[in-house]
């Protein structure tokens, strides 16, 4: 792959990141669609780890497939395509890096819900949420690896 094509897969690779953490930003603070119009009044937190998880996982049939899917598998979807920008639109592509920004940024958004009472902050979607962004990570690597191989063979073709 010639250095302009890079050049041109990493800008969109870093346009789609900043599209990213702008849509995450809107979705787990603002969006209307977690109840998020609206000041509580008290703190919300769970600090006990798997405490959220179990619950929902227990009394899924009384809260519903819906929310359990979206506490449970929502929280790793939605990190996945960080995990897959971050390595691909900037310099840090290891695993421990990726891993690690998945967590700040999960712990920036729940501590932001905390302060802000908009939420709740809970130790089980950090836990969700850094899981996400590694799978995305290996799917980058998966990706990666496959285009390595496919531009190698492309080169042996030519010789």
């Amino acid at each position: 792959m010639d250095s302009r094509k890079r050049k041109r897969i990493r800008i969109l690779g870093k346009i789609l990141f900043i599209l990213y953490v702008i849509f995450i930003v809107y979705f787990l603070l603002f969006s209307d669609w977690y109840g998020r119009t609206g000041e509580m009044r008290e703190y919300h937190y769970n600090l006990v780890l798997f405490k959220e998880i179990k619950r929902f996982w227990q009394y899924r049939e009384q809260v519903g497939f819906f929310a359990m899917f979206t506490n449970l598998f929502g929280n790793v979807i939605i990190f996945i395509p960080f995990g897959f920008f971050l390595p691909m639109g900037s310099r840090q592509r290891s695993f421990i890096a990726t891993a690690y920004y998945s967590f700040v940024l999960s712990l920036c958004v729940e501590v932001f819900q905390l302060i802000t009472k908009v939420g709740s902050f809970d130790v089980d979607d950090l836990l969700l949420n850094t899981i996400g962004g590694i799978c995305g990570y290996i799917l980058f690597a998966i990706c990666a690896a496959i285009r390595r191989r496919h531009a190698g063979k492309k080169t042996k073709n030519r010789r």
